[in-house]
């Protein structure tokens, strides 16, 4: 017979009405009253069509809906159209969000983005083996919310804070051995390709260098099945979320010009006015220094080499995508931790005082 210790129950019945309550509140005083999350509501509206009224989350009829709920009228020239712009899969894990009205799974969905962030916080702590005196661990959880890149995907309730707490994750699992997990783990989290088209083929050479094969194969049955599944339930979903990713540059160009490309276009291209020839050579040089590390890590197959490898992956992912919301750097905590454990350790006397006054 399994006993569960009292104060294990006392802790679930407090943590639980904690997070009720987050959401109460949050559905009272934000989402009812000033009702946003711009970028969750295409993929709930998507998610809602198919499953509740068997409509595909890419037709036209559903990006109207989202329309007319986000603008009160059809997208204009020049505007965002809020397509659903994710693969089919991703409406699997939104299902039970959809049996809520709007406002309701968007407090929902808000107090879960929360809960990645200050679970990627812990879980980034035993990574680097980093015990931060109390007050700073009270510093960590507010800047880790309050953040400019983090906050900004709490108001528009991005998932790629879910997506960074899997990065976070897989890394956690692999440096411990939990080879299986992290390979499912690791294929959810391609349901935003544009954070993972670097990480996933590293991370899976490295495997077949250093003999994972349940990591591999973990990944590849779980990516297998999610896709397998979606052909069932949809045929012709790859073919409509493709049309829209073609689309993506054209409409986000007209509806955001100053961000229309990637961090490097955006640096070298639109503020510096540099021509293609000095953005195609930085570009070069990132993907080099992004392949170097690659071939240490392959080469020497230690943790350190590894560990940096992926750091070094995470970064440049989205430094040359062609175009990638501000959200998508909550990804850049997991190097910054690391260089924050290590001011805060070899600084001595000073260093979380370095660290808080930094962040």
């Amino acid at each position: 017979m399994i006993r569960v210790r009292p104060a294990y129950v006392i802790a679930g019945i407090l943590l639980s009405v904690l997070l009720i309550g987050n959401i109460v509140l949050t559905h009272n005083l934000f989402t009812e009253p000033f009702p946003g999350h711009n970028d969750f509501l295409p993929h709930w509206q998507g998610t809602y069509s198919f499953w509740r009224e068997g409509i595909s989350p890419y037709d036209e009829q559903t990006t109207l809906r989202t329309q007319m709920q986000m603008f009160g009228r059809a997208a204009e020239a020049g505007e965002d159209p809020n397509l659903f712009a994710y693969p089919f899969f991703y409406t699997f894990f939104l299902i039970p969000l959809t049996y809520f009205s709007y406002p309701w799974a968007a407090a929902i969905w808000m107090v879960l983005l929360e809960v990645c962030l200050i679970g990627s916080l812990f879980v980034l702590l035993d990574l680097y083996q980093w015990r931060p005196k109390p007050w700073l661990l009270a510093w960590l959880l507010l800047w880790i919310l309050l953040t400019y890149y983090t906050s900004r995907g709490l108001i528009l309730g991005q998932v790629s804070l879910v997506v960074y707490l899997l990065h976070v994750l897989v890394i956690w699992l692999l440096a411990r051995g939990q080879d299986r997990s992290a390979g499912v783990l690791l294929a959810i989290s391609v349901l935003k390709p544009q954070m993972t088209f670097l990480l996933v083929p590293f991370l899976l050479l490295w495997a077949l260098r250093a003999r994972r094969w349940q990591f591999a194969g973990a990944f590849g049955l779980s990516i297998g099945l999610l896709i397998a599944v979606s052909f069932l339930l949809l045929p012709s979903w790859l073919t409509e979320w493709l049309t829209i990713v073609r689309l993506y540059p054209e409409y986000t160009a007209a509806a955001f010009p100053d961000s229309a490309g990637s961090p490097v276009w955006i640096l070298f291209g639109y503020y510096l006015r540099a021509g293609d020839a000095v953005q195609g050579v930085v570009n070069i040089v990132l993907i080099g220094v992004l392949l170097w590390s690659w071939y240490e890590a392959l080469l020497r197959q230690g943790e350190a080499a590894w560990l940096w490898a992926v750091m070094v992956t995470l970064t440049i992912t989205n430094l040359v995508a062609f175009r990638t919301a501000t959200p998508n750097y909550a990804v850049f905590v997991i190097p910054a931790m690391f260089y924050f454990r290590l001011v805060a350790r070899r600084g001595r006397r000073w260093g979380s005082l370095w660290v808080a006054l930094v962040l």
